[in-house]
């Protein structure tokens, strides 16, 4: 070997020393990674199942009519429609269907009274004049018929 080669051998050996360091500090990150990924995916899967919940609920939202809202007092409150042919008590905001469910269950007609009980209601004054009104407004959009005596019932 001549002199000259040794310039040129040393170079060469500290170039290989800087890229085995370079591997090796890239080697040293890799378990890191393989450390990191398996958390990465559990956080991805959270994710994608949330957006399906999400996506199933809306889906869910769009399948069931939607209830017609308005405001009184500057208060957002559910109307109940108009019954129309075709229509079933889905369309009706859940407390209305509840009442519903009570009239259409009963042996006959019900005294306003009887649905604050089934519903676990009170039966004081101020409840069941609340319920009562419901059950009038539910009676003027044709659900239930309200009879001559203040009666409510699902049956002709």
């Amino acid at each position: 070997m001549t002199q000259d080669a040794e310039p040129d051998l040393r170079e060469l050996i500290m170039a290989r020393r800087a890229e085995l360091k370079l591997q090796a500090e890239k080697l040293s990150q890799q378990p890191q990674e393989v450390r990191d990924e398996p958390e990465e995916l559990a956080v991805a899967e959270r994710v994608a199942r949330r957006l399906a919940e999400q996506l199933h609920a809306e889906t869910e939202r769009e399948a069931t009519p939607a209830q017609a809202a308005g405001q009184v007092a500057g208060r957002a409150v559910l109307l109940v429609p108009q019954r129309e042919r075709g229509m079933n008590e889905a369309m009706l905001p859940e407390d209305y269907q509840r009442i519903m469910e009570v009239v259409r269950q009963a042996d006959g007609p019900v005294m306003v009274k009887q649905v604050c009980a089934e519903l676990g209601m009170s039966t004081e004054l101020a409840h069941s004049e609340a319920l009562r009104a419901k059950l009038n407004r539910l009676a003027e959009r044709g659900w239930p018929r309200k009879l001559a005596d203040g009666k409510f019932t699902t049956t002709l």
